[in-house]
């Protein structure tokens, strides 16, 4: 059924019941959702630029709009009225018009087992105190939404102080056993240098950086990282050896050796994942993740300079909880969450993949199997 798009909160709401993830508003488009991974357009008029900034002027936190007329680009977070889901919101100017990009938060906070993280990351989190750890992805892979789960576990398992850098606030956190400060860029304060200037005499125990994307944000991190404090940040980068490279990027090359060093003592793990097509439609997006963690030869790795050497050490060292992405995707096809062609697809290396699934049925037989099943039954 066609519909006369003129208000934001109908396209929001409905996003839940579509199961979509992002909302896009285009101009000369009508609205799409993306669902499963793949954008939907909405039987809807086409949108022009005034009528957008119309339906999200209401929205816009009154202290961000100046910010949107001075550089045409504006990060900000909204719920729905009846406190549910949250939304990112991304609005851009493009031809001098403005279009959004709009993520969906959901209003719960997930657990590990819901999304089907590996066990390491619970064991990770119970055993870590102090230190720094990285999640890192492209954009659209669940950073955000797995420094949510780990966040909220030490949240219900001890009395901490946590504070969170964040631009914008995505997920809300209740206090259980931790008191919680959620700070926002461009509401709270100015930006995330000043937010980490003052960070550490707020007396925190635990500090999560929405984003390290410059050098004083990954210098502030580091530093508390190496005080006693536990950190968590995110990088976009699609795997552990780019996040070593995105993060002497920061720094001239004078300086690479004093980072290498300070990473190799305070660094606590990696954790690199993707989002893929799940074959189970409750499931429709699970993580495939590599994870790298720190010890002995870890930090004669990144010391020496042999960024080369991770993909072997990370395999190498799986009974020590560390694990690639090609043994995740084949942990995945068996758990029977991903179809073996789609973790092929997806593989770094499918010749190694392809080793490891050795009699693991294609999607193609795994659906026959499921049909002759159903009918016997």
């Amino acid at each position: 059924m066609h519909i006369h798009v003129d208000s934001i909160l109908p396209l929001l709401e409905n996003m839940k019941a579509h199961g979509a993830s992002d909302l896009h508003l285009k101009v000369g488009l009508p609205p799409y959702y993306r669902i499963n991974g793949t954008l939907r357009k909405i039987d809807a008029d086409m949108l022009d630029g005034e009528t957008i900034f119309r339906m999200l002027l209401p929205i816009i936190p009154n202290r961000r709009k100046a910010q949107y007329e001075q550089h045409g680009d504006l990060d900000f977070a909204c719920q729905l009225p009846d406190g549910g889901d949250r939304f990112r919101v991304n609005a851009f100017r493009c031809c001098d018009q403005m279009n959004a990009a709009i993520r969906r938060v959901k209003g719960e906070i997930p657990t590990y087992e819901s999304l089907h993280l590996p066990a390491i990351y619970e064991q990770l989190i119970a055993r870590t105190h102090e230190g720094l750890i990285i999640v890192c992805g492209v954009t659209g892979s669940g950073k955000s939404t797995t420094m949510a789960a780990m966040l909220e576990h030490i949240n219900s398992e001890r009395g901490v102080n946590i504070v969170t850098i964040e631009d914008p606030v995505e997920y809300i956190f209740k206090s259980h056993k931790a008191i919680i400060s959620q700070r926002e860029i461009g509401i709270d304060i100015p930006d995330y240098a000043d937010a980490l200037k003052y960070i550490v005499r707020q007396d925190p125990n635990v500090i999560f950086i929405g984003e390290m994307r410059d050098k004083n944000t990954m210098l502030a991190a580091l530093q508390a990282a190496e005080t006693g404090h536990l950190v968590f940040g995110s990088l976009h980068t699609a795997d552990t050896m780019q996040a070593f490279a995105r993060i002497l990027e920061f720094f001239p090359k004078s300086e690479h050796d004093f980072i290498r060093g300070s990473l190799s003592n305070s660094l606590v793990a990696i954790l690199a994942q993707r989002l893929l097509p799940g074959c189970n439609p409750e499931i429709p997006r699970v993580p495939a993740t590599e994870v790298l963690l720190n010890g002995p030869t870890t930090r004669d790795v990144i010391r020496q300079s042999r960024d080369d050497d991770i993909p072997e050490l990370i395999s190498s060292a799986e009974a020590e909880g560390m694990h690639g992405f090609t043994r995740s995707l084949c942990n995945l096809v068996q758990d029977e969450l991903v179809f073996r062609d789609t973790a092929m697809k997806f593989a770094p290396n499918s010749e190694a993949l392809a080793s490891l699934l050795r009699g693991i049925k294609t999607t193609a037989q795994t659906m026959i199997h499921r049909v002759r099943a159903s009918t016997s039954g």
